[in-house]
């Protein structure tokens, strides 16, 4: 089977990203990413794979695990080299493109079960 893309950033929604990228910096060893930082979302610079990132997000909810009321929340970013491309190749197995979509860069899915996850255009 042919990947539609690789995973390049997990993030995780939190309300102080500086405390959490300290701490997974402690336990990775991955440095600060200067060039993926900004008010509300900070990167560690993996030495290798996926990187881990820290979204701000307003009135955060931690998750409850494991109990259902607060459930886990994360997405996952796929850095792509032709978003349509992707896009209908994703669509064809069963993903739904999210009503809202914030940036000309990057598309929001759903997967089957709901969650999302993004599309990444690759940088040249």
């Amino acid at each position: 089977m042919t990947a539609i893309g690789r995973i390049t950033v997990f993030a995780l929604d939190c309300p102080e990203p500086s405390t959490l990228a300290e701490f997974y910096s402690a336990i990775t060893g991955w440095p600060l990413d200067d060039e993926h930082t900004d008010s509300d979302w900070l990167q560690l610079k993996s030495d290798g794979g996926a990187s881990l990132a820290f979204q701000q997000v307003a009135d955060y909810s931690p998750p409850q695990w494991p109990g259902q009321a607060h459930p886990q929340q994360a997405h996952l970013d796929f850095e792509v080299a032709d978003l349509d491309v992707a896009e209908a190749q994703l669509l064809a197995i069963g993903a739904r493109k999210h009503a809202e979509q914030p940036g000309e860069s990057f598309r929001v899915y759903l997967d089957p079960a709901g969650h999302p996850f993004c599309l990444v255009r690759a940088h040249s």
